[in-house]
């Protein structure tokens, strides 16, 4: 069983790219693109059961199978979002016939590029798996061929390799620390065997080796200062991109530092990863909380906030601890929900509003109540407020900052009511301005994002005892 929902979960979206690339019809493509991400969600629940042997190449663990149901949820509730505003963008002619066969090919390719790179054992293949998600994601982001877009796919294209070099370069070191231990080959770049085996590697090779995934992969998470692709292609690309931007492809790339993480933990004789992780972390959460406060683009802006939350998740992850990782897994998935939510709520109002100008957006509780709404509830869960999920997480974090390091703690929640702060300033102006505008969407393409913000908030109100007993054992795992 495992090892046919293994296989379904590479195979299908694989497929489903070259079937897709052949079909012009948008009903039956946005259909089919549906579907296919529906398949993949029900492999990813079915891995959390049954897992297959691990090889030499595909490895099915704890925390591998996280990320999976969270990305292929995310991945699920986007596609039907996709094929509604997609459509709009067809109408208007923002986006030509022949985009429609490119665009669903390339979302299906997508999702096998990250499934690929979560369920790798290898740490090549992982690595040519994020280089695939992000050529995947630069020719996405560049698909309405206008000036900007073509310069933000560009500008994505260059730091992207840039940070995908220095990646290669840290993965090249260790795989040579490995093999003086473990003999050349495949062996020599498996998680499982290098996991077991670091303590006896070479400290100095690791030690570089994780400066270079740091910035290699941090460029792709986000963090400051390797951060200037993401709001170009937040607000440049389609939003269904956006959402997979912030919700699925950062998180990959946060996996794959996490799985890193665990092999230089096993050495003794290298310098602790968890404080460079730290700082980079707390300098994203308040360098983003400070340039909320000038953005203009209401998807430059949540593209910020996505810097911001990246940083918390990588703070959190970096200081450690059961409660500190339990948050940090919490958090990560908290996000991914909810600002996918926002970003397909940011999706709606830019094509009703016909501008991402904040300025000329206002009074959206007014003009297109439910969705109005459903954006004041997504920016309160976003800025950490209860009842939902976000606040749960960042509390967790907050005290387990404190007992640790206060100081660290009274950082923590300065770069956290910075950005409360321009979230809120903001969200004023949007949801409650005057206007004279009246628009109704139809409720039930709101479905994604309400599902979405149920799901937050019943996670601040209750978490599942399996879900509680999982993510207890994937911290403790993290150390």
């Amino acid at each position: 069983m495992g090892q046919l929902a293994l296989i379904g979960l590479l195979c299908t979206p694989a497929l489903g790219a070259v079937l897709l690339a052949a079909i012009p019809r948008y009903r039956l493509a946005a259909a089919l693109n549906m579907t296919l991400c529906a398949l993949t969600l029900s492999c990813a629940a079915a891995l959390y059961r049954h897992r297959p042997q691990p090889s030499l190449y595909l490895l099915v663990d704890d925390l591998n199978t996280v990320f999976l149901f969270v990305g292929a949820l995310v991945g699920f509730s986007t596609s039907v979002f996709s094929a509604g505003y997609i459509a709009h963008e067809l109408q208007t002619r923002r986006l030509k016939a022949r985009d429609l066969r490119f665009y669903h090919a390339m979302y299906q390719l997508l999702m096998f590029a990250m499934n690929l790179a979560l369920v790798s054992n290898n740490i090549g293949l992982m690595w040519v798996a994020i280089e695939l998600a992000t050529l995947t994601t630069v020719m996405m982001v560049g698909i309405y061929r206008t000036n900007a877009a073509l310069e933000a796919a560009w500008k994505y294209f260059i730091l992207g390799s840039v940070g995908i070099a220095l990646a290669l370069f840290g993965t090249i070191l260790v795989y040579l620390a490995a093999q003086e231990h473990l003999g050349q080959g495949m062996v020599a770049m498996a998680w499982d065997r290098l996991t077991v085996s670091s303590a006896s590697f070479d400290p100095s090779l690791l030690n570089l080796s994780f400066v270079f995934l740091l910035l290699g992969y941090g460029t792709k998470v986000g963090l400051v200062p390797v951060h200037a692709w993401l709001p170009d292609a937040h607000a440049e690309g389609p939003t269904p991109i956006s959402a997979v931007l912030s919700g699925l492809l950062l998180n990959v790339a946060l996996f794959a530092l996490l799985r890193f993480k665990l092999i230089i933990a096993g050495n003794p004789h290298v310098l602790a990863p968890g404080p460079m992780m730290v700082t980079m972390g707390f300098t994203s959460l308040l360098f983003a909380g400070f340039m909320l406060y000038r953005r203009r683009d209401i998807k430059r802006m949540f593209a910020y906030s996505s810097i911001e939350h990246m940083g918390i998740i990588t703070l959190a992850f970096g200081l450690g601890g059961p409660i500190a990782s339990f948050a940090g897994l919490l958090h990560m998935t908290m996000h991914s929900l909810t600002k996918s939510a926002i970003f397909f709520g940011v999706g709606y109002i830019s094509q009703l509003e016909g501008t991402q100008r904040t300025a000329d957006i206002r009074g959206l509780t007014h003009s297109q109540p439910l969705l109005g709404w459903l954006l004041v509830l997504g920016v309160v869960a976003i800025a950490g407020l209860p009842p939902f999920g976000i606040f749960t997480s960042e509390f967790l974090l907050v005290t387990s900052t404190f007992a640790r390091s206060p100081w660290l703690a009274i950082l923590l929640v300065t770069g956290l009511l910075i950005a409360f702060s321009a979230l809120a300033l903001r969200l004023h102006g949007l949801a409650f301005g005057d206007t004279d505008r009246r628009h109704l969407l139809p409720a039930w393409r709101l479905a994604p994002m309400t599902l979405h913000l149920l799901l937050v908030a019943a996670a601040g109100v209750y978490l599942p005892a399996p879900v509680v007993a999982w993510f207890r054992h994937v911290a403790s795992q993290l150390g």
